[in-house]
Order: C-alpha cells, then structure tokens, then sequence
C-alpha cells in the first residue's frame, strides 16, 4: 500500500487551496442534499456539520455577490438573490444584472458556468464551438484546453508553472552546467547553414552529480530506444516498455514537482486518479502513431525529447539533455542561436541551429538545465490544458511561450489526440 504518496497527495491538495467543483458551492446554494458530492450547501448542512467550506461565503446571510451563484434555487438564508425571480421581488444581489441578468456580456465570475439558453453570451468550454462566447471569454476563461474538468485560465497556468519553476530541485547549478552559446544570428540567418561557432555548446557538464539522478537516469534510458528515421516501424521490447513506465513513475509520482501537476489537474476535475493521470500521460507521450509511410513510427516522446529525422531534415528534437549526449558523441554539430531566454540562472531557453549527423536543424528551441521532470511537466501542462495552441507561462517572473500542436491523424482513448509536438517559442 502507497501510504506516503496518498498522504504527500493529500497534503498538496489541502495546501494548494485550488477549487473543486466537488467540494465547492459555487452554483448550488439552496439545493437538496446531493450524494454526489463531497460537502452540501443547503441549511441542513449546519446542522449535519458536512457544509462546503464556502458554504458562509457563497451562500448564507453574509453573501452579497451573485458571484458562482447565477440562477441558483431560492434559500431564504441568503441576504440577497440571483435567480430570474430576484427582479420582480426586488431582491436580486447589487451584480446580479452584471453577472446573471441575460443582458450581461462579460464572463466575469461566470467561466465554466452550466449552459443557460437565458444568457446573451455563455462562458462555457462548448461556446467556442458554437460562437456564442462572450467578448471577454478568451482573457478571462480560454477554458477551450484540457480534457475535461473546469476551465482552466492562463492566470492559473502561470501560477502553476511559478510554483513547478520553484519546486525544480534538480535543475543543474551554474557550477553542474556550463554552456558556451558564441554566435548569434538574426532570423533572416537561420537556414544558412553555416557553421558560425567553432566550440561545443556544452563547455562542461557534472555528469556524475546529475546522470546519477533517478529522474535523470531514467530519462537517459528512454534515449536508445527509437530509431530516428520516420517511415520505419517502431518496436519496443518488454524492457523498454517498462523503461517507460519507470520514467513516468520517478518523475510524476516520486517528485514533488510531478505530484504538484497532478494536483491541480485533480482539483480542476481533469483526472479522478493518479492512476487515470498516469496511464493517459503514457498515452499521449508513448503510444505510437505514423508521420511516414503509414508505419507506426512515431510518438510525442521520440519527437519532442529524441528527435526524429523527416524529409531530409530534422524533426522536433526539443531537449538540452539529448542534444549534450550527441554532441559529446561527436554526432551532433552546433552551429549559432538566434534567440536566448532572459534567464540568467538555469533554466534557461535557447533557439539552436546544428546539424545530426549531416541532417539540418534550422531552429531547435529547448530549455536548458532543467530536469526531465520539470522540461516533462511544464509541456505536459500545457498540452492537457493548451493543445494545439500557444501556453503562457512564467518562471521566476519572466514571460516563456510553449507552443503545442496535437496529431490529429489518429486518437487514443475516447477519442483523444496524441501529442504532435511542443516547445519553447521564439520570445
């Protein structure tokens, strides 16, 4: 039994504060008893002591916003009303006509709310389907991500990555990493292919502080396990399957940063388990797919972390780690950067031109110096609640844009998209 990963589960959950709908009055005061839920928010619920901890705020005497209450049942405890009824009583909450009344506009307080044919607009996952969203829904809500759940704002995904940028502890110090980034060229330069730096991009590397890792060590398991050339079936041993496994469980259910992702997926209504989260990271990540010559011979994995070559020309290939391996190896030529991140502690992100044994790379963008679980956390992130789309993130303060794409060739599941692609955009 796995006592001290519930109770490490538990307490992340309990001292993040993130919202559930499970376990929130939002839209229910006054509603009967429900089973189906945690908690309760009609009165009984004082008397049976198992009320939502929002329960004071949202719907007794002390409530005077219409806030997460929009078309609620009648309770006479509450102070003032936000149902259709509130106006010819004359005693609808001060918001009412902002965030209730059908002329509202804005999705202030209303992101994720239940489908109301009353509203002028709506502020739900589907309006974007229909193109009945409200102007603002986009800034406010852009909850079109994710696989279900709440929605999901960028607010809260730079908070996230904030706290994941923290928690990253085996991040390589400036005195484990040394890089020598030389020439720096323009956009217009980046497909020249000319060979622009005569020294190595990875000046020093403290392998033996870093290799020797859990996470690090089975992250560089996975490496030898793909051959690069798309158009060619991939096979994997039951050995290297279980590599896979390893990976996922040292670096989402033995880290902190890995448990914090989970969390909060599992407070927005995401995933219902570990074991739901795990299995569709392995999913998405893992389970192959055809970009050539209908064979099974891709994944996001190789794609983004391994690097494949495609037409001539190197495909993917997102990560600091692989790109150290190979040119200590002397496979892999650096050539200049177009861009570097504003960091100047690691991570930090670099756009790279080089070669793979002769293929071209024209801009390969990855972050540097971080771990494999923070590079994993931060794309798995926003994929879940991005894909195919640009995910704003912040670490220590400064701005860092992660582009996703899905594949929609073919799905997983319930019909579910297998990650294409992600990484750091040109800043």
């Amino acid at each position: 039994m796995k006592v001290i990963p519930v109770l490490v589960l538990c307490m992340t959950l309990f001292c993040q504060g993130f919202s559930n709908s499970l376990d929130s009055c939002q839209g229910r005061c006054g509603y009967g008893t429900d089973n189906n839920f945690s908690c309760q928010c009609n009165p009984s619920c004082e008397r049976y002591k198992d009320c939502c901890s929002d329960y004071d705020e949202l719907c007794k005497d002390g409530a005077t916003s219409c806030k997460g209450r929009c078309d609620e049942q009648y309770n006479s405890q509450n102070k003032c009303h936000c149902n259709s009824k509130c106006t010819q009583y004359n005693n609808c909450c001060s918001d009412y006509a902002d965030l209730c009344d059908n002329g509202a506009t804005s999705c202030k307080g209303r992101c994720g709310e239940q489908y109301n044919s009353q509203n002028k607009c709506h502020c739900n996952s589907k309006c974007t389907q229909y193109n009945n969203c409200c102007s603002d829904y986009a800034d406010l809500c852009d909850g079109d991500g994710g696989d279900g759940g709440s929605a999901i704002t960028d607010a809260e995904i730079k908070a996230l990555s904030e706290t994941l940028y923290v928690l990253d502890s085996n991040k390589a110090s400036a005195s484990e990493l040394i890089i020598d980034p030389q020439a720096l060229v323009s956009d217009s330069e980046t497909s020249s292919q000319k060979d622009l730096s005569p020294k190595p991009l990875f000046r020093h590397l403290d392998e033996d502080a870093l290799f020797s890792r859990p996470t690090y060590a089975a992250f560089l398991a996975l490496l030898d396990n793909y051959n690069r050339m798309t158009g060619q079936t991939e096979n994997f041993s039951p050995q290297q399957l279980a590599e896979q496994d390893k990976f996922l469980q040292e670096t989402m259910s033995n880290t902190e940063l890995g448990r914090e992702l989970f969390a909060f997926l599992y407070t927005k209504g995401v995933y219902a388990s570990e074991e739901e989260f795990i299995q569709d990271l392995k999913m998405m990540w893992f389970g192959l797919y055809s970009r050539n010559n209908n064979k099974m011979d891709s994944s996001g994995f190789e794609h983004i972390f391994a690097g494949e070559v495609k037409g001539g020309k190197i495909s993917g290939f997102h990560n600091w780690i692989q790109f150290y391996r190979l040119e200590k190896k002397g496979e892999l030529n650096y050539y200049s950067h177009s861009f570097n991140g504003p960091w100047t502690t690691y991570p930090d992100v670099l756009g790279m031109q080089f070669k793979w044994d002769g293929y071209f790379k024209q801009v390969g963008s990855a972050v540097i110096g971080c771990s494999p679980e923070f590079d994993f956390a931060l794309y798995s992130l926003c994929y879940i609640t991005r894909p195919g789309k640009q995910c704003r993130l912040s670490l220590g303060g400064k701005a860092l844009i992660i582009q996703t794409y899905t594949w929609d060739n073919s799905s997983y599941g319930d019909g579910k998209k297998f990650i294409g692609s992600a990484f750091p955009a040109t800043p």
